[in-house]
């Protein structure tokens, strides 16, 4: 066997930076780069600090965002920064749900016609609401 058949084929590995990019997970390749260098980027379970990584079909990602973290398996490496149904295709998408989240007001609002609250409820209710004069 010669080096060019143990390699694997072009297009089978890919720097991190530009497949987040590709997959529109980061708007540039700028912003990609910075989130793995602050190390915000898991490959696999292990922490990745160089954006220049190769990340391979079946790897596990798992991305801190700004307001929510994804946890992505690579599908197929990208050729191009193109449409979302196409950026689409090359990840599968694990992410749990996020929890619903009740405020306060909401979790003290009751519904029409579930009568008068008890005393127990109005004692809550009374306790969310701040010291009038």
């Amino acid at each position: 066997m010669t080096t060019a058949d143990q390699q694997p084929p072009s297009g089978s590995r890919q720097r991190i930076d530009k497949w987040l990019f590709f997959a529109r997970v980061l708007k540039s390749r700028t912003l990609a780069q910075e989130r793995v260098s602050a190390g915000h980027v898991k490959v696999n379970g292990a922490s990745v600090r160089q954006p220049s990584h190769l990340v391979k079909v079946g790897d596990r990602l798992e991305i801190a965002l700004a307001r929510r973290n994804l946890v992505l398996v690579v599908l197929k490496s990208g050729e191009r920064r193109g449409p979302y149904e196409e950026a689409r295709q090359l990840y599968d998408d694990l992410t749990p749900p996020e929890p619903e989240r009740i405020t306060l007001l909401e979790q003290a609002m009751r519904h029409a016609g579930s009568g008068r609250p008890t005393k127990k409820e109005r004692r809550a209710i009374d306790r969310l609401r701040p010291d009038e004069p």
